[in-house]
C-alpha cells in the first residue's frame, strides 16, 4: 500500500496521530444492545413451564470438531509456559493463508504469509483496534469519519467514537438490499473518511455483497485514502452459494488493472477479519485473524505489541488444525440449512421472512420489535433482540430497525422448529 502524505493513511500517521481514548467519548454511544435488552425485560417474568430459550445471541451451539480438543491435548505442556509472538506462529499463518487460497481461489503470492496475516483473539478486539489504527487527528482538514452500516455491530460504533472519529451511519434497509448504498456517499464525506466497516454476510440481515459491490468499496478506499475493514465472520455459513470475499474482489481489480497506471495494487487499503467462532463453533477458543495490506499489518503489529496479549501456542496450533480442515465446515453448513428450512416451514410468508443468503440470523418484520420481544419472553420464554437495538435513529427520531427482531438460529433443528412455531403462535 503506497501512501501519500495528505490523501492516504500512512503508517506514521496512523500511529503518530492516533487520538487518545477519553472517557467523555463514551457519552455519545448507544447503550450496548444486550444491556438494553436486559432493561427491557427486567419487569417481565415468563409465564411458561418450559426452560427459557436464548435466541438473542449468536453463540453457536453445535458441537465443536473433535479436532479441536485432540490438538489441544497433544500440545506440549511446555508451550503453555511461553509467551506467543504477536505475529503468530508460522503454522498458524500458513493455515490461514492456505484456507484463503482454497476458499477464494487466490494465487499463493497474493496475500503475504509473513507480512500480510496476524492472529487475533477472535475478531471483536481486532475490529475495535482497527479504528485506533486508522483514525488520524484530522482528515481533509476536518474530524475524520468512520462509515458504519446501519444496522450495525455495536463494536464498530464504540471503536469509532473512542478513536476520536465521527461515526457516520449508512442505511442498509430492504430498499438498498440490506447493504449500504455506496453511490449515496458524497465526495465531501468520503474525503474525510478514515475507515469504512462492511460486514458480509451482514449481521443481522444475512445479505451478501457481490463481487461488483466489493470492487466498488475497494476502489473508493483507494481513491479517497481510507481503510476498508471487511468483517467476514459469517463467510463460511451460507445457504445457496459461497459469498465472495474482499480478496477475491481485490484480485479481480488487479487483473482488470494490469497495464494501467496504478492499476496493480494487490491488497492495498484492505483488511479482512475472520474467526473460528462461527466457522468451527469454537467461540471459546477466541481465535481469528486479520489479513491484507502489509503496510497496515505492520502498523497493526506495532499497535498490538502495546495493547494485546496473544493466543497461547497450543491455541494457535488448534486454530491451525481447524483452518486446515474443511470437512467439518461443510457439515456445519448442512445443519444450518436444515434450521433455515425449519424456520421457513413455520414462518414463510409472514413477518417479511426470507432465507438469509449467509449467516444464521432471521431479521423479522413484526411491526414493533420491542413489543414483540416482551411478548415472546413473557408468554413463551423466548429471548430475541429488538432490531432498534442494532440501528441508530435518524435525527427526526425514526429508526429503520424498530419494526424488526433478530432471531439467532443457533440451537438444534428440532428446538429451532419449535421456537419458530411459537413465534408464529404468540405474534399471530
Amino acid at each position: 500500500m503506497e501512501l501519500a502524505a495528505d490523501s492516504r493513511l500512512s503508517v506514521s500517521t496512523a500511529l503518530g496521530f492516533a487520538a487518545p481514548v477519553l472517557n467523555g467519548r463514551l457519552g455519545g454511544l448507544s447503550e450496548y444492545p444486550f444491556s438494553r435488552l436486559a432493561a427491557l425485560l427486567a419487569d417481565v417474568t415468563p409465564r411458561c413451564n418450559t426452560a427459557p430459550l436464548m435466541l438473542s445471541i449468536g453463540e453457536p451451539q453445535h458441537e465443536p470438531p473433535a479436532l479441536l480438543a485432540q490438538t489441544l491435548a497433544a500440545a506440549p505442556a511446555a508451550d503453555w509456559a511461553k509467551y506467543p509472538p504477536t505475529i503468530g506462529t508460522l503454522p498458524f499463518r500458513a493455515a490461514v493463508h492456505g484456507w484463503l487460497c482454497r476458499r477464494y481461489g487466490l494465487p499463493a503470492d497474493f496475500v503475504d504469509v509473513d507480512k500480510g496475516i496476524l492472529p487475533a483473539t477472535g475478531t471483536r478486539e481486532a475490529l475495535f483496534q482497527v479504528a485506533l489504527l486508522a483514525t488520524p487527528q484530522q482528515k481533509d482538514g476536518r474530524q475524520p469519519a468512520v462509515l458504519i452500516p446501519n444496522p450495525f455491530y455495536a463494536v464498530y460504533e464504540g471503536a469509532a467514537a473512542l478513536a476520536g472519529a465521527e461515526p457516520v451511519f449508512m442505511p442498509a434497509t430492504r430498499e438498498t438490499g440490506f447493504l449500504p448504498d455506496l453511490d449515496a456517499l458524497s465526495p465531501a464525506l468520503l474525503a474525510r473518511t478514515a475507515l469504512m466497516y462492511l460486514c458480509t454476510p451482514s449481521n443481522p440481515q444475512g445479505a451478501v455483497a457481490d463481487l461488483a459491490y466489493l470492487k466498488k468499496a475497494i476502489t473508493l478506499a483507494r481513491a479517497y485514502g481510507f481503510v476498508l475493514a471487511l468483517d467476514e465472520c459469517y463467510a463460511e455459513i451460507w445457504d445457496k452459494a459461497p459469498p465472495p470475499g474482499g480478496f477475491e474482489a481485490a484480485l479481480a481489480l488487479e487483473a482488470e488493472g494490469r497495464g494501467q497506471a496504478g492499476g496493480d495494487q494487490g491488497v492495498a487499503n484492505l483488511l479482512v477479519f475472520n474467526s473460528l467462532s462461527k466457522r468451527s463453533n469454537a467461540a471459546g477458543l477466541r481465535s481469528g485473524f486479520i489479513a491484507g495490506d502489509p503496510a497496515l499489518i505492520k502498523a497493526f503489529t506495532h499497535l498490538r505489541n502495546y495493547g494485546l496479549a496473544g493466543n497461547g501456542l497450543p491455541a494457535q496450533a488448534a486454530a491451525a488444525a481447524l483452518w486446515n480442515d474443511d470437512a467439518h465446515v461443510e457439515e456445519n453448513r448442512r445443519l444450518y440449512r436444515l434450521k433455515i428450512d425449519a424456520a421457513e416451514a413455520a414462518l414463510g410468508g409472514r413477518y417479511g421472512f426470507y432465507r438469509p443468503a449467509g449467516g444464521f440470523f432471521l431479521w423479522l418484520d413484526v411491526g414493533d420489535g420491542e413489543a414483540a420481544t416482551r411478548a415472546l419472553w413473557g408468554e413463551a420464554g423466548l429471548r430475541v433482540l429488538p432490531g432498534a437495538y442494532f440501528t441508530r435513529s435518524e435525527p427526526d427520531g425514526g429508526n429503520a430497525g424498530r419494526p424488526f427482531i433478530r432471531v439467532a438460529l443457533v440451537h438444534d433443528t428440532e428446538t429451532v422448529a419449535r421456537a419458530c412455531e411459537t413465534i408464529a403462535r404468540v405474534l399471530g
